[in-house]
């Protein structure tokens, strides 16, 4: 008898717990979640970015735009990014335009900024980023050039002059 009243009364929780969640609003709360981040350094091309990778949590008006502003690592101003959101993506990924000077275990801010069709700011996100690769790893030119990847004919040494080095 104990058992059953010990059963029932769980029973009961769970369907207290899960009736509560479903009365949440489903308009509040966060539009986009930040599931990946990592900097690229493609080596064949010589170039180095930034790459978020965000979930959508809840729809999104249409006509939204995420807006990611990114540390520039060789110092001087961030570079910005636009691009829409379309209302079919579940996934939103970002990449900054190609950057220098990254090294390794330095914290990197980027901060995105998601806004509706009229201007209003819908939701903002921070973050830090640090790469485990120092940029000095990277060729100082591509290896390779060309939509067939073929072998870079300038083999002459590039100055990349960064700065504190």
């Amino acid at each position: 008898m104990a058992y059953r009243v010990r059963s029932a009364s769980l029973l009961l929780s769970i369907i207290i717990v899960l009736a509560l969640g479903a009365c949440r609003d489903p308009g509040q709360g966060d539009y986009l979640n930040v599931s990946g981040k990592i900097f690229v350094f493609n080596y064949r091309i010589a170039q180095a970015t930034y790459v978020l990778t965000l979930s959508k949590v809840r729809p999104l008006p249409n006509d939204s735009v995420l807006e990611a502003t990114f540390e520039n690592p060789a110092g001087g101003d961030p570079f910005i990014v636009r691009q829409k959101i379309w209302p079919t993506m579940t996934k939103v990924t970002v990449e900054s335009p190609p950057v220098k000077c990254v090294k390794a275990n330095r914290e990197y801010r980027v901060s995105m900024r998601v806004i509706d069709a009229s201007g209003q700011l819908l939701q903002t996100i921070e973050r830090k980023m640090i790469s485990d690769v120092d940029q000095s790893v990277m060729p100082d030119k591509p290896l390779v050039v060309g939509p067939f990847y073929d072998a870079n004919p300038d083999k002459g040494p590039a100055a990349v002059v960064c700065p504190g080095t």
